[in-house]
């Protein structure tokens, strides 16, 4: 049965989808500022704060969900690049496969349609005059011909090869490139989420303005990368469902669907297709092992002159040929190499089967689809939570920004509303800071005026406080570094006492004996 597939109109659906969502978010932010703007009214002063403390748990739980949507990116984008990779591994290690497949097979039939018959034609040049021998000849020549036809039956893999590697190579392109995009997305979102906690902290409305267009752009594409990932995530599962079918489709004109099928599969109830063809090769290969061997045994005592190979005796038979018979070396040699040339085609007889077997080829077939099923769509499906998440907590940051805009332009007016002759306002603090410097006032009564006129002046009936000038003069020394001298004894001005001179500090204690003494005539009963 056929199984459903998505086309390519509906992972379009898809993206659509999400531009509509993204089109709706916009248009929620847009009616939430009109409203804000519109409904725009004076609050009372003791209201200030519940709302100054609602912008700062919306900045803190906006910031919290940003870095645990960067985490869960981090997380996906490591288990889709986990999951590529070992599907790029698989289809490397598949590709290894049929590669040397090829080269056994090439190399063989190279073997026996060159070498073989190379040393076929010299032996039947010496055994010449014995008919036994060139029918034992004739007949190697005959199974060398059916290993070559054989070998010639089986699938050539270049084809498939080359389709593996140009695919590999475009998935490794694509891959690196996803990577490095989702890693440049998850920097800007730190960079974003923390430009706004600086212009929340510093109360900048320049950092806030550009955290604003910055958070419009990581919005637009938190919801474009959403739609990318949902389309891969949709279509790699359509994949996973019925893999084989896909495969099939693509290698039907390369391989045939019975030897697609068996790799796929690879059942033990299924028969290898290669079996006859690997078979007539080892027979073949026994057959013609057995008559190089009797070739050795019989036809070299026959040359006085020829050794076995590995150390024989001279045969002690009379030359059968005149001394013009080609030199009989040459058939120990030709017998040699005949000889080593099968087992060489013998070892590459074990390598094809054991290369042929499904096992190797199914199980990189197996890990391709654990990298592409579970890790790759466990990956993108990670991606998706976390462009969520992205336009949950910057959806967040820009309803924030306007109300703590309201908040800084409200404090800005308070400022500006107190008096800036108080000492203690901050506003006047700055605005000194600023201004140039003033004439410096003389005082109420100079340094250099008459004891007797400084006695004259009479403090006002007001509470003077009994502590002992000279605390006030040690504490100047301990928080000013060195005393402070005033020349006018300033009682009752509100404001810190201040610290006197020697010969002012003698005047303030005898006035304020005085005043001590005679509290009647300030309050009369």
């Amino acid at each position: 049965a056929d199984c459903p597939r998505s086309p390519p109109q509906s992972l379009l659906f898809l993206g659509l989808v999400s531009a509509v969502c993204l089109g709706l978010n916009l248009l929620f932010l847009t009616v939430y500022l009109i409203c804000l703007c519109c409904c725009r009214r004076d609050q009372e002063p003791e209201s200030k704060r519940p709302h100054s403390c609602c912008v700062t748990w919306m900045a803190v739980t906006a910031g919290l969900i940003c870095c645990m949507a960067v985490g869960i990116g981090f997380y996906g984008n490591s288990e889709a690049n986990d999951g590529v990779y070992q599907l790029l591994y698989a289809l490397d290690h598949a590709n290894h496969t049929l590669t040397g497949i090829d080269s056994l097979v090439a190399g063989t039939v190279l073997q026996m349609q060159v070498g073989l018959e190379q040393h076929l034609a010299r032996l039947n040049e010496v055994l010449a005059t014995r008919g036994d021998y060139l029918q034992t000849l004739k007949f190697m020549q005959q199974l060398s011909g059916s290993i070559v036809l054989q070998l010639s039956g089986l699938p050539v893999w270049q084809g498939t090869s080359a389709n593996l590697t140009a695919l590999a190579g475009h998935v490794a392109y694509v891959e690196y490139y996803r990577w490095l995009a989702y890693l440049l997305f998850f920097i800007l979102v730190l960079a974003v989420c923390l430009l706004a906690c600086l212009g929340l902290a510093r109360r900048s409305r320049c950092l806030l303005t550009t955290m604003l267009c910055s958070a419009l752009l990581t919005l637009v594409l938190g919801w474009a990368s959403m739609a990318v990932d949902t389309a891969a995530a949709v279509g790699t599962s359509d994949f996973c469902v019925a893999p084989d079918e896909f495969i099939m489709n693509q290698t039907e004109s390369d391989i045939s669907a019975v030897v697609v099928h068996y790799y796929l599969y690879c059942e033990q109830s299924l028969s290898n297709p290669f079996q006859q063809a690997l078979t007539v090769f080892q027979r073949s290969l026994t057959t013609m092992q057995i008559q190089i061997q009797g070739l050795i045994q019989f036809a070299l005592p026959l040359f006085p002159t020829a050794e076995v190979w590995g150390g024989g005796s001279r045969g002690s038979a009379s030359p059968v040929c005149s001394p013009s018979c080609p030199d009989p070396r040459l058939l120990q040699s030709d017998l040699l190499g005949v000889q080593q040339l099968l087992n060489s085609s013998e070892t590459s007889l074990h390598q094809l089967t054991a290369m042929l077997d499904c096992r190797g080829l199914h199980k990189d077939y197996v890990d391709a689809l654990i990298g592409v099923c579970y890790d790759g769509v466990e990956g993108l499906l990670y991606l998706v939570l976390f462009s969520l998440l992205v336009a949950a907590s910057f959806s967040t940051i820009i309803c924030v920004v306007p109300r703590a805009w309201r908040l800084f332009a409200g404090r800005d007016r308070d400022y500006d509303d107190m008096d800036e002759e108080d000492p203690f306002n901050p506003q006047a603090r700055r605005m000194a800071a600023h201004a140039p410097a003033r004439g410096q006032l003389r005082s109420f009564c100079s340094y250099s005026s008459s004891l007797g006129s400084q006695s004259s002046l009479h403090p006002p009936a007001q509470t003077v406080s009994n502590a002992p000038v000279s605390e006030y003069m040690n504490q100047a020394v301990l928080f000013g570094g060195n005393p402070r001298y005033e020349n006018v004894p300033l009682i009752g001005r509100g404001s810190p006492p201040p610290t006197y001179s020697p010969s002012m500090r003698a005047t303030y204690l005898s006035v304020t004996d005085e005043h001590v003494r005679r509290p009647g005539a300030e309050f009369p009963a």
